[in-house]
This record gives structure tokens, sequence and C-alpha cells, in this order.
């Protein structure tokens, strides 16, 4: 007879994702998993396989929980270009603070995992395609209600502010100074004028 799992794979889940997000992949041993989420290792490794498939698993669960707070923003009826200078304002605003210091887990594995991790990339890769291609149908709805000129290139625009959020996201890990990110938030969006 099959045992029943001890656990919820699902708070588990997440709980990892919390972990790998404060400490990084490296950082997090597979003894910090078994600690921090109360589960035996071979429960951890019978449910979500390895270390590596685990925090996939949680960059997946990251990418599904941001996407819809970024949709709503950027898809709103009505004029587009204050949505758009709001996303910039918050990534600014969040990456400035103390808490932003732990920065975006889909940036943070850009950076870690990125170069030597095929798997890790594709999915940072995917993320930031769908921020994208949220950027674009915002700011063509922007050009199409007049707020930019019509020679503007929604899609060449899009690819520029999603390199800046990522950056500024770097940079706040750093502790920059909030003065700092916010000047170059307001620079970049010079550019929407």
């Amino acid at each position: 007879m099959a045992r029943t799992k001890e656990f919820d794979p699902d708070a588990a889940l997440q709980s990892a994702l919390e972990l790998f997000w404060q400490r990084g992949y490296e950082a997090t041993s597979m003894a910090d998993l078994v600690a921090h989420l109360g589960i035996a290792r071979a429960s951890l490794y019978a449910t979500f396989g390895s270390k590596h498939a685990l925090y996939l698993k949680a960059l997946e669960r990251y990418g599904e929980q941001q996407d819809p707070r970024l949709t709503e923003e950027l898809s709103r009826p009505g004029p587009a270009l204050p949505a758009v200078r709001a996303l910039v304002r918050r990534f600014a605003a969040e990456a400035g603070c103390a808490s932003g210091r732990r920065g975006c887990f889909v940036t943070n594995t850009a950076v870690e995992l990125g170069p030597h991790d095929p798997a890790a990339a594709r999915l940072v890769e995917a993320c930031w395609d769908a921020l994208e291609g949220l950027l674009i149908s915002a700011l063509t709805r922007a050009r199409a209600q007049g707020e930019l000129p019509q020679d503007s290139d929604p899609a060449a625009l899009a690819r520029m502010l999603l390199v800046f959020l990522q950056g500024l996201r770097v940079a706040g890990k750093t502790g920059s100074r909030p003065g700092l990110l916010h000047d170059a938030a307001e620079q970049i969006l010079t550019l929407l004028d």
C-alpha cells in the first residue's frame, strides 16, 4: 500500500522558493532545505527529484506568481504610458529599499546560474519574454492612442525597458542609493515623452 505524503508539496515548494530566493542556489544546501522545510531528505528527493529540479520548480512558481500582477498593471484599459511609467518607478523604488537587496528571483538566477545552466537560462528567458511581450503590448497601445509618436518602435522600447529594469534590480542588490535608482528611472522615462 502506498504511503500518503506527510507534507503539502505545494507549501514545501513555496517555502523552498523563499529559501532559494534569500540565499541563492549555490549557498543553499540540501541540508538547509531539509531543515527549513522540516521534510526528510528522502521525501524531498521522492517528491521533487534533485536540488536542481526543486530550484527550477521554484523558479517556475515565482514566474507564475509575478505574471498576473504585471499583466494587470500593463493591460488596464485607457492610457497605457502611465502604467509603464508606474512600473518603472515601482521597480526603482523596490530595488532601492532594504528588502530590495534580496532582488528578483529571476534576475538573481540570471546572474548566478544563467551563464552555465541552460535549463535555468531558459526559464529566465521565458520570464523576460513574458515581460517584454507585456511591455510591447502596452507601448503599442500607447502609440495607437497617440501617447507615443507614430514612428516610435514599441518592440525596441520594450527591450530597452526590460534591460533597464533588470539592471535596476542588480544595482539594488548592492545597496545603491535610492536616489541613484530613482534618478536613473526618471531619466529613462524621458525617452517615452
